[in-house]
């Protein structure tokens, strides 16, 4: 089962559900020939597939929404806001390429901001998925769902067996331990489950928390991460302000929890482009890695 798969067998069983794309048809290619006319392509006119968009949704239909997930989220934000996120519509936005998923492409194509961008959204929801297995668990419950959705694509195998129990707004907690908890979502939980296990293997225990969905998120989990580890790390492929490690702080203020907080993302600067494996060493993010820059934390923190 794949993405297209469970988006086809939804939009033939519901007829409410139109599939549009501004000329991304990588993962929807077989769609056309059977949804006719219920397949729209607008061009590179991303704009106008939001506009178009709205005025389907207002009519009963069901827009699935697709482009590149930089100039889905940055090319078209007003009408975003406005059409979509003030009248609540049930459009669905997916996003190719998000973070370094864009890999060989440079800064105006790397989608750094979007998950900061698409929360600050009134009555827009985020789904981020770890990867492939993760996004097809989950793909119904939120195609299904009344509220707009900004889902952030990812086509990674996934390294675990996850829960199949899907549910908005609940985390899923992978590995229960103390010492550390690293929070993660999207393409970037594969190098976070990495290296988890790498500092199991040095003593440690180790809680890890695939988020799935970043709006709602389990505020719950996070609270209960924080006030049970001696360690927080948030790992993102996103930017640094305004993405998971914003969201972790705000909700522990807010809720008066004091934690050590670490974050592992992007801070004022696009990432070097290459192919997927040389981008994640360049930035530091392989599994290894990662796993040696938390454990330095750790021991400086704590005089190990």
């Amino acid at each position: 089962m794949n993405y297209e798969t469970v988006l086809g067998d939804l939009a033939l069983s519901d007829d409410r559900f139109v599939v549009l794309t501004a000329e991304n048809r990588a993962p929807i290619r077989n769609l056309p020939p059977l949804l006719g006319k219920r397949f729209i392509d607008t061009g590179i006119a991303e704009q106008a597939l939001i506009g178009m968009s709205a005025g389907l949704a207002l009519r009963g239909r069901i827009p699935v929404a697709h482009a590149l997930a930089a100039f889905l989220t940055l090319r078209p934000f007003e009408f975003i806001r406005t059409d979509v996120g003030v009248a609540n519509l049930p459009v669905k936005l997916v996003g190719y390429a998000p973070g370094i998923l864009s890999e060989a492409n440079g800064p105006t194509h790397q989608a750094l901001e979007d998950v900061a961008l698409m929360r600050g959204i009134p009555h827009m929801n985020v789904f981020c998925p770890a990867d492939v297995e993760d996004l097809v668990l989950g793909l119904r419950a939120v195609l299904e769902h009344p509220a707009p959705w900004y889902i952030r694509y990812v086509d990674r195998p996934a390294p675990i067996q996850h829960n199949r129990v899907f549910e908005i707004g609940r985390a899923e907690v992978v590995k229960q331990g103390g010492d550390v908890g690293i929070l993660a979502y999207g393409a970037l939980f594969r190098e976070a489950h990495e290296a988890a296990g790498r500092i199991e293997d040095m003593g440690y225990s180790v809680k890890l928390v695939n988020l799935r969905t970043l709006k709602p998120v389990d505020e719950a989990e996070i609270v209960a991460t924080a006030r049970a580890t001696r360690l927080v790390v948030t790992v993102e492929d996103h930017f640094v302000t305004g993405g998971l490690f914003s969201i972790v702080s705000e909700i522990l203020v807010r809720q008066r929890v004091r934690a050590h907080v670490y974050p592992i993302s992007f801070g004022e600067r696009w990432f070097t482009p290459g192919r997927l494996g040389q981008v994640l060493g360049t930035e530091e993010l392989v599994g290894a890695q990662l796993a040696a820059r938390i454990l330095g934390v750790l021991e400086d923190a704590h005089g190990h």
